[in-house]
């Protein structure tokens, strides 16, 4: 083994690699239960993937880039008797059959739409649709020969429509401002009639304004109607009894979740055998997750899906026993894999070649620090890793912060993180107080205390590194991207000189900009985390990094997308200008096409080369 400066490292872990990996974001079965279809992100542009029975894979999508567009997407399609039907960027739904077929659109090119459901007998297709600022449950014919009508609407956000096995029943999850779905939301049993469907009768079934809910599902035989509620700390998942109107708790959250914060439409979690007798559900707790498979009579076990750590897109077959989810691990990359109940575990499809040695992949292991207060916070660390090389002394290190900021990073796979530890970086994913996976009470910790607590918890961590010998605290880095570049920009203005530099991604810098110019799903999130306006005011600027430049010593690179609808433009533009007019070293980057994260294969190739040579001139080389 050779002795190498760290930061200098040669490694195998390219750019162009990390460019060349797909997105895996969905899978699903057909109504055959032997079909299987998942949908692959290539540079910036989704693809619909089917795998039928005993035969080879083939794309189902080409020149329709398939996008769930409501929020932050999600929910890009659903598949009925071999005819796929799907969200496209172009705001339309379109239809396509799984035989030799052309994608047809069934809505017009107006607003945004996801998470498609289709009706028992195949006639009609229910989904969520967004103008900007009106959002509903729409109602179209599956050949998308009529106008298409909205079928429910009055609230300010709906999500995970579902029918009923009779076709004359559907459930939904809905909320209003300023809840996020994950501070309370209701969901909602309603009756249709007519020849074209009307909702003619509904009812809330679950759920309040500080009571959150999701994932209604029906039974396949129809006599339950299933969901996740929130027990106080943890979740439940409940069942109703549609003929008797009984409530039963299947599964007690205790020390784990059963969902996560619904960022983006279409998640799942648990689902339905097709025998209506059992349900397969995912828990997750500390950034781990398991497999179990619950019996309604009775008695559950957990499933063995080793070597993985975390999955997520639970997709139960609606004729056999079989699931499928996307999984990962901190040495497998992430892919789609189908357990079958009674035989083997196997791989669908993967994320990239798995070329790379697994001894070129960090280990994972969770660090847990105090806060200022007592309260105990928890990260990710991965030492410097590269079978061939050594160095001396203490390494540097990134502090990642991750974006949400109601999220966490888990225990899965990450090529970025190989990307940097393999060069010799230390690399420490704080969980915050904030972040999903220990319970309500440290998810809420962050509520009015955004851009305090986070930053308290991000310099805690580098504290943590340095105290406990893990890497060098005088060659430190902050990164993180959306809510996390926000942590980066405050952590480099009330903590000076305690990191080195930081790499901030389209962060929010202007709070009151934010209010003002973004999206309508987060339009009133800083409502919780922040305070309300006017009052919050002092808070809203005492936070603001842009109304702090003078205090940002150390140096730092900003890169932002030029459509990016969450963070805009002008929020990086204005810090940046600032930082320049005071003399502190900045280094800006904007990516043509890109919105809110970088998915392009020339973005990426331009992005990781430029964050390598700013960290080996501010942080490894670093006087």
């Amino acid at each position: 083994m050779n002795t190498a400066p760290f930061g200098q490292w040669s490694s195998p872990i390219s750019a162009s690699l990390l460019s060349q990996r797909l997105r895996l974001d969905e899978v699903r079965w057909d109504s055959d239960g032997k079909t299987l279809l998942w949908l692959e992100g290539r540079s910036g542009q989704g693809v619909i993937v089917s795998l039928p029975s005993s035969e080879v894979r083939r794309d189902v999508t080409d020149e329709h880039p398939v996008r769930g567009g409501v929020g932050y997407g999600g929910g890009e399609f659903t598949c009925q008797d071999g005819v796929v039907y799907f969200c496209a960027r172009d705001g339309r739904l379109y239809r396509r059959s799984l035989a030799p077929d052309r994608p047809c659109p069934i809505t017009p090119p107006f607003g945004s739409v996801a998470s498609p459901s289709v009706s028992p007998d195949g006639k009609w297709i229910l989904y969520v649709f967004t103008d900007g600022s009106t959002d509903l449950l729409g109602l179209v014919d599956a050949e998308g020969r009529n106008w298409p009508v909205q079928l429910v609407r009055g609230a300010d956000f709906y999500m995970q429509p579902a029918w009923h096995p009779d076709g004359q029943r559907i459930a939904w999850v809905e909320w209003n401002h300023p809840n996020m779905p994950w501070d309370g939301s209701r969901i909602k049993l309603g009756r249709l009639a007519g020849d074209v469907p009307r909702l003619v009768e509904e009812q809330t079934v679950a759920g309040g304004d500080d009571q959150p809910v999701s994932q209604p599902q029906f039974s396949p035989d129809g006599r339950w109607l299933s969901w996740i509620e929130e027990n106080g700390e943890w979740e439940d998942l409940v069942l109703l009894d549609l003929q008797t109107g009984d409530r039963r708790v299947l599964i007690h959250g205790d020390g784990f979740h059963l969902a996560l914060p619904a960022w983006v439409q279409g998640g799942r979690s648990y689902g339905w055998d097709h025998r209506s007798s059992r349900v397969y559900s995912i828990g997750n707790a500390r950034g781990q997750a398991e497999l179990w498979l619950v019996d309604l009579a009775g008695g559950a076990r957990r499933l063995d899906t080793a070597p993985y750590t975390w999955m997520t897109q639970l997709a139960v077959s609606p004729t056999r026993d079989a699931v499928a989810f996307l999984a990962s691990a901190p040495s497998v990359p992430d892919r789609v894999v189908v357990h079958e109940l009674d035989g083997d575990t196997w791989t669908a499809a993967r994320s990239e070649t798995e070329s790379i040695d697994p001894a070129w992949l960090p280990p994972v292991v969770e660090i847990e620090w105090r806060a200022p207060d007592g309260f105990p916070v928890y990260g990710l660390y991965s030492p410097p890793t590269n079978p061939r090389f050594s160095g001396r002394n203490l390494p540097p290190a990134i502090v990642k912060i991750h974006g949400g900021p109601t999220s966490a990073e888990p225990v899965r796979y990450s090529l970025e993180r190989a990307y940097f530890t393999s060069r010799g970086y230390g690399w420490l994913e704080v969980n915050h107080r904030g972040s999903t996976g220990y319970g309500r009470t440290y998810r809420n910790a962050l509520r009015q205390r955004w851009g305090e607590v986070d930053v308290e918890d991000a310099v805690g961590g580098a504290t943590a590194l340095e105290a406990s010998q893990l890497a060098d605290g005088a060659r430190l880095a902050i990164m993180g991207g959306s809510a996390g570049g926000y942590t980066v920009l405050n952590a480099l203005i009330r903590h000076p000189g305690r990191f080195k530099a930081g790499v901030c991604n389209y962060g929010v810098t202007n709070l009151f900009g934010l209010n003002m110019d973004t999206h309508k799903f987060e339009a009133h999130y800083n409502d919780r985390m922040i305070g309300i306006l006017p009052e919050a005011a002092a808070r809203f600027h005492a936070w603001s990094p842009a109304f702090h430049v003078e205090s940002i010593q150390d140096a730092l690179i900003i890169f932002q997308g030029a459509e990016d609808p969450v963070v805009t433009p002008n929020q990086s533009e204005q810090m940046v200008a600032a930082l320049r007019q005071r003399g502190v070293p900045v280094e800006y980057q904007v990516y043509a096409g890109e919105g809110h994260g970088f998915r392009k294969r020339e973005s990426l190739l331009d992005y990781y080369p430029r964050v390598e040579r700013f960290l080996l001139e501010r942080v490894a080389f670093a006087a």
